[in-house]
């Protein structure tokens, strides 16, 4: 593979978390501590670090947290899951998902974090776009 770190082309560059619903998310988390060792973060989630091989570096996350069934958040989705998807060039990829007659549902948002984005897919998956 080829490094190219200028590469600003819209897209995916990884998974951002994983977020799914369950009856009881507080004793989830609690069982994931206890039997698998998670450690929940502040939000809630547990974090995965990495490096970029890319840009070793960068150390990036991918999160992981159970919300309650029925939670507004993975709205307008019925389904019981939410993939987040970290990406490059937001802005650019929302115009190519807009060109394309994907359902953005609502504007970019700026946190200190990173830019966040909801879209839909063909299944009607609530899809989470972030660049860190």
């Amino acid at each position: 593979m080829e490094n190219n770190s200028n590469d600003t082309t819209p897209k995916v560059t990884g998974l951002g978390g994983i977020f799914f619903f369950m009856d009881n998310p507080k004793e989830t988390k609690e069982w994931y501590a206890k039997n698998l060792g998670l450690e929940i973060n502040e939000w809630g989630s547990a974090s995965f670090e990495s490096r970029n091989l890319e840009k070793p570096e960068e150390i990036e996350s991918t999160q992981w947290c159970p919300f309650k069934k029925g939670d507004e958040y993975f709205s307008p989705s019925k389904k019981e899951f939410m993939v987040n998807y970290r990406v490059q060039n937001i802005e650019g990829l929302v115009e190519k998902l807009k060109a394309n007659g994907v359902t953005v549902l609502d504007d970019i948002e700026t946190y200190e974090y990173g830019k966040f984005v909801h879209i839909m897919d063909t299944e009607g998956n609530k899809i989470e776009l972030w660049e860190p």
